[in-house]
């Protein structure tokens, strides 16, 4: 497929002792990222940690220091959120940014559960369901299903049955970030668009009749690696969604193009990469998580290997992953690389906004 849409996800990495300024500087790579003509900006989500924990409030502010590039989350773990709340948040934030949410969502507990039930859910705790049923309430309340059972007037004040505001388009948006044949064919089935990232789950492809014509993952003979998992969740997404193989999928490597590093950045990045190679050998721990490769060269070098990657042959949008622990400068010199020249590389033209 044909690049369409090209977007970078950060983390927003911040001083605890200060953090303002990281902050501001998340703010600004967006600003650069519209001005480079990137499609949309993917923001992480971090809880207890230095990386933004409230990308929905970071992003309305962005969203009033932008004007046409898209802003998601990447993802937002829905085990430390209330789905009704997060339906009015997500909403007034699509309606400032003039319908430019792209928010991402996830299930499971939320990390260090153990450590964080008490503060979080201090009478639920043991009762909480952090399933998928967690996200089909928050849909519901997205596309404008009931919330409540009383809408009217009650002294002096209207009371609506459904969320408000109400964003129309929004529900079409949201974004199911999954590494599993079930979270692909869970996000399909219930119509969501599927982020895809560096990291799968090692798991057998899944029947013929999910991988189209092209058949099983792997039917070359060569082993299953990382590519060819995401291969096969990408089209047992797409075999279970209404829109079939116009269902909507974000690819999410980490990509360094080094055209116009300095001598420093290049060898900052490079060895990076090579200390997060081993990772990718083989699956890690017990939920036999494989790592994609950091992608780390010139812009053409990288857009040789990924034409060679059979997952970003299915795609026509990506969200390339800025590595975390870089500085501001350095996402600089990234993003302007993959906007003026790896872009091109892959057959998406350059633009300044």
């Amino acid at each position: 497929m044909k690049l369409r849409k090209l977007g970078f996800l950060t983390i927003g990495l911040f001083d605890g002792a200060d953090p303002g300024p990281g902050h501001e500087s998340t703010l600004k790579i967006i600003e650069l990222g519209e001005r480079l003509g990137f499609d949309s900006a993917w923001v992480r989500h971090r809880h207890l940690q230095y990386g933004i924990s409230s990308p929905v409030a970071l992003l309305a502010a962005a969203s009033q220091r932008t004007s046409r590039i898209e802003l998601g989350t990447a993802v937002i773990p829905l085990g430390w959120e209330n789905p009704l709340r997060l339906a009015e948040d997500l909403a007034t934030v699509d309606i400032l940014s003039g319908g430019r949410l792209n928010p991402g969502v996830s299930v499971g507990p939320p990390m260090n559960y153990d450590h964080v039930k008490d503060a979080l859910y201090p009478d639920t705790a043991e009762a909480e369901d952090f399933g998928h049923p967690r996200v089909r309430r928050l849909l519901d309340f997205v596309r404008g299903e009931r919330a409540s059972g009383f809408s009217g007037v009650q002294g002096f004040e209207s009371f609506s049955d459904r969320v408000q505001p109400h964003s129309p388009g929004l529900g079409a948006r949201m974004w199911y970030g999954g590494g599993s044949l079930r979270s692909a064919r869970w996000a399909g089935e219930n119509a969501m668009n599927f982020l895809t990232s560096s990291v799968v789950k090692a798991e057998e492809a899944p029947e013929p009749e999910e991988m189209g014509e092209a058949g099983e993952a792997g039917e070359t003979g060569e082993p299953l690696d990382f590519a060819a998992i995401q291969l096969s969740h990408i089209r047992a997404f797409r075999a279970h969604h209404p829109d079939g193989e116009r269902a909507r999928v974000s690819q999410g490597l980490v990509v360094i193009p080094t055209d116009s590093a300095s001598p420093s950045q290049r060898a900052k990045y490079e060895e990076y990469a090579r200390t997060r190679l081993p990772r990718t050998a083989a699956p890690q721990g017990p939920a036999r998580l494989m790592f994609a490769p950091d992608l780390v060269g010139t812009s053409e070098e990288i857009a040789e290997r990924l034409r060679a990657h059979v997952a970003f042959r299915e795609v026509d949008e990506v969200a390339f992953a800025l590595p975390f622990t870089f500085g501001h400068d350095d996402y600089v010199q990234i993003l302007t690389d993959i906007a003026t020249r790896l872009g091109p590389a892959l057959g998406r033209p350059a633009t300044t906004g």
